[in-house]
């Protein structure tokens, strides 16, 4: 396909940055429908044809390209292998659902046309870096990943929004050095940066530099690990999702977070090799850490009362879940990992997109003030039930599945004291998952009865002349007039609802897939 396999890459960075260029004053036009309505059916068209694109370049065969050489030696180079397909897929068919969500939502939060630009470049970037085929052009991505999705989180333009974007971006950037710091290691003692399956390191130029090569494939454990939320580089999370809008806060969590993850896998599994790190304090250092998150996620996750601030905790714990996974170094291990990341990313979306319509249709935005909402809005409440019970591993949801093979990954792999620790947090971690995310869906199904005192004192109220009506019911019946959500963010959360249980019934094609891209590597 050669040329072609860049079109998916330019063509929604193109249409995004035009989107941002200033325009006429009388075009503008933002609160005008037809405004609107034009600049949704734009940015549909591309990112569905942009999307399309990606995924024929991903399935018609192992595609290559050399754009141009950074430095001599160094080529800006895409390749394209059985990772990028799995990753390149599941972005591309989020970030489309996620974005039609978005042309609602996004009334809400006003200044669209700034919003869909950036989301437009972002998905062209992240087409970009699942398609890179070595270390310096996936760093080069992931950098550009961080300062172009930076914006949505600030979108609001806040003093609150702009702080979490300066804190997104100082964690990002400082795990990108740390990532840089481990390539020019790398690249000195490795015979090629090119992405091959088994890595590309040359055991006999690295004998008697061993710790200092772990050491950078350390630095870049943790480097990458800032975007996948591992501690000690997580805080960013629960710090932007909140403040940004709930489309943006869906693909940082259930999209940008898995960027980590795939930097994670090309550098461990496509350059320096499974064995090499096998048996190492790194990989005793890279299991502790990510077991440390997943607990400390649930944990800070179940004590949270902020509804966007929870699942942005769970996101944590959920993301170290993918890379514990990957550090056993087990081929079934590396299977649950991967199908992690399909299940995970679907799951995390229809859980934002739910948070987001209870801000949007209600103004809610804490887990308290959600007490009674399925009776108002059931739909959208049961799509949050399907989406949690996935999260949580209740068969047949596809939680279940990919937490089947971690544990089974960990038992098979020989890590000591970390077979049967890391299946004991990550059922510790479920109970706690179902804490933290069933007792919305109770709660919001089954409300707890008021006392006597407080139908007194809402009694006494109404009855006061003093009390104004409308402030009175809006006190004593907080979803007072609340009602469904709209069919424009109803259905994109219905399908992430659906794929989170449909890919737990069927799994088996999955499965097959993810099994083939463990057995290239192990």
């Amino acid at each position: 396909m050669g040329i072609w396999i860049l079109i998916p890459v330019f063509l929604p960075v193109i249409a995004g940055v035009l989107l941002l260029l200033p325009v006429k004053q009388e075009d503008v036009g933002d609160s005008s429908k037809e405004s609107l309505t034009r600049l949704h059916t734009v940015t549909a068209a591309v990112l569905i044809v942009s999307a399309v694109l990606a995924l024929l370049a991903a399935w018609s065969g192992d595609n290559t390209y050399t754009w141009f050489e950074l430095m001599e030696g160094i080529p800006i180079y895409f390749q394209v292998d059985d990772v990028s397909r799995l990753f390149v897929t599941v972005f591309s068919i989020a970030w489309v659902l996620v974005c039609f969500y978005a042309f609602t939502y996004m009334e809400h939060e006003g200044k669209e046309r700034r919003f869909f630009g950036f989301y437009l470049i972002v998905y062209g970037v992240l087409v970009a870096l699942c398609f890179s085929g070595n270390l310096v052009t996936m760093y080069l991505f992931y950098e550009l990943m961080t300062l172009t999705s930076m914006p949505m989180v600030l979108h609001s333009g806040t003093r609150e929004s702009i702080m979490a974007a300066l804190k997104y971006l100082f964690y990002s950037m400082c795990g990108a050095y740390l990532g840089l710091f481990a390539i020019f290691f790398l690249y000195k003692y490795c015979d090629s940066i090119t992405f091959t399956a088994g890595g590309t390191l040359n055991l006999a130029l690295a004998q008697g530099h061993t710790g200092i090569l772990l050491a950078a494939v350390m630095a870049a454990l943790i480097g990458f690990g800032a975007k996948a939320g591992m501690f000690p580089l997580h805080a960013w999370l629960p710090t932007a999702h909140p403040v940004a809008p709930a489309p943006a806060s869906a693909v940082l969590s259930g999209i940008i977070a898995k960027a980590g993850v795939l930097s994670i896998v090309r550098v461990v599994f496509y350059i320096v090799g499974a064995d090499f790190i096998r048996s190492t304090w790194v990989q005793t250092a890279w299991m502790t850490l990510s077991l440390l998150t997943v607990f400390m996620g649930s944990m800070l996750a179940f004590r949270e009362k902020v509804v966007k601030k929870r699942l942005a905790y769970s996101t944590v714990s959920q993301v170290s879940y993918i890379l514990f996974g990957l550090s056993v170094l087990s081929p079934t291990g590396m299977e649950g990992a991967l199908l992690h990341v399909v299940f995970h990313a679907f799951i995390k979306c229809a859980l934002f997109l739910t948070a987001g319509i209870f801000i949007y249709r209600a103004g809610l935005s804490e887990v308290d003030q959600l007490e009674g909402i399925g009776k108002k809005m059931p739909k959208t409440l049961w799509c949050f039930t399907f989406a949690s019970l996935a999260l949580v591993g209740i068969p047949p949801a596809s939680g279940f599945i990919s937490k089947w093979y971690l544990a089974q990954g960990a038992l098979e792999a020989n890590v000591g004291v970390f077979g049967w620790a890391g299946p004991a947090v990550l059922l510790l971690s479920a109970l706690l998952t179902a804490g933290y995310l069933l007792s919305i869906v109770t709660n919001g199904f089954f409300p707890k009865v008021k006392s006597n005192a407080h139908v007194a004192i809402a009694a006494e109220n109404a009855a006061s002349p003093e009390t104004d009506a409308v402030q009175t019911q809006a006190e004593t019946d907080p979803l007072s007039g609340v009602t469904e959500a709209p069919l424009g963010m109803l259905i994109p959360l219905a399908i992430f609802a659906a794929l989170s249980i449909l890919l737990g019934v069927f799994p088996n094609p999955l499965i097959q897939f993810v099994s083939k891209i463990a057995t290239a590597v192990m």
